[in-house]
């Protein structure tokens, strides 16, 4: 083990406990057991704030037990590493950004396509160790706490983290803002640098202008896409959109009819890719109805559990269209973060425009500003 791991057991810490479903985040005193071989602590500096942390804690996705600890944008400093770690290159006191966990033994993961894991749901969302599905963290009763979400759980002071999470962070000094590359970020950019790679004569609409949807735009932006329409129901984040490159902005909520809207946008063609960030079922139909012919749908946006988006098979059929689901941009964090990362020093991915960050105790408030549209990426400052 790194020097001095073996003292690393039995870590007393705080953490934003949900205790059950809908209960809300508290800030509580947990135990971390010990940092195994494959793993690293991680003192957590900062933790962007993802729509899909609410849905667990709300229980709409019952995939992890409670009480839990959630979170999957974590920055923060090496305490520890593990003696059976594999990337040497890591070293206590580097600062680290943490990403998505997977198996590491599927057909996706040996072939560099670790998002799409063949097991992804369970490693990230069950919340607990691969190996035993042991949960590294407890009350200090010695109640079992579910504390690897993600392979991380970065709504706590420290971190047991399993090392596929683990990428080294070039520029300590920004971690706050490059924390939400670990999810949402990766997720908006990769799918459109990874996947859809629309060019110069190619037109694009983007679904939902947070996280996720501006990531997707400036992305597009970057690789010069011809046209990017911008959809979402609020004022403040359609200009932002336009500020940030996009060619034309649809508020949905004041044009009803997007379909012909989008396709008047496009003279009449449709788009030859749209993406939807919701996961909402009428706007990923909408999202399909505004394609063109030999057009490709991409689903980012997490939908429902029990949803079922009722789509005409036939028109797939006749016009060769697509519609595909992309997780996390079907990226490798270990290479795409710091792709993005020089993106960002380079000047053409300004993600501290959506950025803002909240002591740990106005966790409340981070909430409420993202479900109002105020803020786009609310990051927890750990102090």
């Amino acid at each position: 083990m790194a020097a001095g791991v073996e003292s690393f057991k039995n870590i007393e810490t705080v953490a934003l406990v949900v205790d059950e479903a809908k209960a809300d985040f508290k800030l509580q005193p947990i135990v971390l057991d010990e940092v195994r071989g494959d793993e690293v602590l991680i003192e957590m500096k900062y933790s962007g704030i993802c729509h899909t942390d609410i849905v667990l804690q709300q229980g709409l996705l019952p995939l992890c037990d409670f009480p839990a600890v959630f979170g999957h944008e974590g920055a923060g400093i090496i305490r520890a590493i593990g003696k059976d770690v594999k990337n040497k290159e890591l070293k206590v006191g580097d600062a680290a950004l943490l990403s998505f966990n997977h198996c590491g033994t599927c057909t996706a993961c040996v072939g560099d396509h670790p998002a799409y894991c063949h097991t992804h749901a369970l490693v990230n969302h069950n919340a607990v160790r691969l190996s035993d599905r042991s949960t590294p963290a407890r009350r200090p009763n010695g109640e079992a706490v579910r504390s690897q979400y993600f392979g991380q759980s970065s709504f706590s002071k420290m971190s047991v983290v399993n090392e596929k999470c683990v990428v080294k962070c070039p520029n300590p000094d920004r971690m706050d803002i490059y924390a939400p590359f670990g999810c949402g970020v990766q997720t908006g950019a990769g799918t459109v640098l990874n996947v859809l790679k629309p060019t110069k004569d190619e037109s694009l609409v983007i679904f939902g202008i947070g996280t996720v949807g501006i990531s997707a735009l400036m992305a597009a932006k970057h690789i010069g896409a011809g046209q990017i329409i911008a959809v979402d129901i609020v004022d403040a984040k359609l200009q932002l959109a336009k500020e940030l490159g996009a060619t034309a902005v649809v508020n949905s909520k004041e044009q009803p009819d997007t379909v012909a809207a989008i396709k008047a946008l496009t003279n009449g063609k449709g788009a030859k890719y749209t993406i939807d960030c919701t996961g909402l079922l009428p706007v990923i139909q909408t999202m399909v109805d505004c394609l063109q012919p030999e057009g490709t749908a991409a689903v980012v946006g997490v939908p429902p559990p029990d949803a079922k988006i009722s789509i005409d098979p036939l028109m797939f059929l006749l016009d060769n269209k697509k519609l595909i689901g992309v997780i996390e941009g079907d990226s490798n964090p270990s290479d795409f973060i710091p792709k993005l990362i020089q993106l960002h020093q380079d000047g053409h991915f300004p993600i501290e425009k959506i950025c803002k960050t909240y002591p740990v105790d106005k966790l409340a408030d981070a909430i409420h500003d993202l479900h109002t549209g105020a803020v786009t990426k609310p990051v927890i400052d750990w102090g």
